[in-house]
This record gives structure tokens, sequence and C-alpha cells, in this order.
């Protein structure tokens, strides 16, 4: 059985969290709004990239020669 592949809305959310996170932490240690959203937007796109290059990398499964694609 093939695997399904991950969605627009997993990899946005996977992103926007690590995002918040990074956000928080530089919030917490340096106090300035502007460099932790800098950093949180920063982080939002590598994740974002990283993810989808990722998820480009993995091959899909082939289906069995004998067993028929649509049931």
């Amino acid at each position: 059985m093939a695997k399904k592949n991950p969605s627009l809305t997993s990899f946005l959310l996977l992103s926007f969290g690590a995002a918040a996170f990074v956000g928080v932490l530089v919030f917490g240690g340096t106090r300035r709004p502007v460099e932790s959203l800098i950093w949180a937007g920063a982080t939002f796109i590598v994740a974002l990239v990283g993810t989808a290059t990722l998820a480009l990398t993995v091959k899909d499964d082939q289906p069995a020669p004998d067993e028929p694609r649509l049931k």
C-alpha cells in the first residue's frame, strides 16, 4: 500500500511550531520583540524549506506487480 503524501498544512504547522518556539526563546533571552520576530521568521523559512526538501527525497512505494492498483 502506498504511503499518503503529507499535506501543506502539516508542513506549515511544523514550521510555525518551530518558529514560535525559537521566537519565545529569543524574546525570553533578549526582551527585544523585533529581534525575536526576525529569528522566528528565519526559522519558519528554514524549517519549511527543510521539511519540504526532506519530503521530496522520499521515494514512493512501488505496488506489487501481481496486485491490482485499484480495489
